[in-house]
This record gives C-alpha cells, sequence and structure tokens, in this order.
C-alpha cells in the first residue's frame, strides 16, 4: 500500500474513509512566497468535487471572466486581494470567504504581498468525444 505525501496511509479497500489531506500552514511557510500558480488540487478517485490552493504573486491577477456552470468558494487563506466584479471591486484579506455564484462576471487582483486562496466548486465532468 502506497501512502500520501503527508504520511497518511492509501485507502483501504471498503467505504471510503474521511482523512487528511493538506496541511495548508505548511503550503504557505516562509520562504515559499516565490510559489505561484496551483499549490495543491484536490486529486482522489471518485470525487464529487475539485478544490486547489492557488498563490497569486504581487500585483497579479486572474482576468475577469464568466464560469457559466458552476458556482465557487474562496476563501483567502493569507494576503489580500481585490475581487473585481461587475458591480465593483471587494477588498478580500485572511478569513474572507466569498461566494461566486455561476453565471457571475469575476476576477482577483493580488494585493502588494500578494494572495494565497482555497476554491472548492462541483466538479466538472470530464470531456467526452463523441462520435459523429
Amino acid at each position: 500500500m502506497t501512502g500520501h505525501e503527508d504520511g497518511s496511509p492509501a485507502p483501504a479497500p471498503g467505504p471510503p474513509l474521511p482523512r487528511v489531506l493538506c496541511d495548508t500552514a505548511r503550503l504557505l511557510s516562509p520562504g515559499d512566497e516565490g510559489a505561484t500558480g496551483a499549490l495543491w488540487r484536490l486529486a482522489e478517485p471518485g470525487r464529487q468535487l475539485d478544490a486547489n490552493v492557488v498563490r497569486i504573486p504581487a500585483a497579479g491577477r486572474v482576468g475577469t471572466h464568466t464560469e457559466p456552470d458552476l458556482d465557487v468558494l474562496l476563501l483567502v487563506l493569507d494576503g489580500a486581494a481585490s475581487l473585481v466584479g461587475a458591480d465593483g471591486d471587494r477588498p478580500l484579506h485572511k478569513g474572507v470567504l466569498t461566494w461566486l455564484p455561476h453565471g457571475s462576471a469575476r476576477g482577483v487582483l493580488a494585493g502588494p504581498d500578494g494572495v494565497t486562496y482555497l476554491t472548492v466548486h462541483r466538479r466538472r465532468p470530464g470531456m467526452r468525444v463523441q462520435p459523429p
């Protein structure tokens, strides 16, 4: 049985069991400020959710876009940012939980120290090739 990077054992056969996946405090440890993009992704087989821990560097951004299908929860873990929306910007800081409803335009502009956040949404189905 192969273990996981957090030291927990691989799941045993049978019903799924809850377990620790990641220690976000370790992801945010001092000295790792240069790491950007997805620092962690939920990758468990059979999951119904997708989740990511994302780091955007100082003054970096996720451009404004519209997600037509999925509601997203965004929780700021460290740093600060502005949530850019059709009705103006909203400040985000450590501990702020934001709901991004499907169909809404949204973007993220990182603050002077960058921002790290967790996103969670329903798993997007895989692409399937349809016969002609």
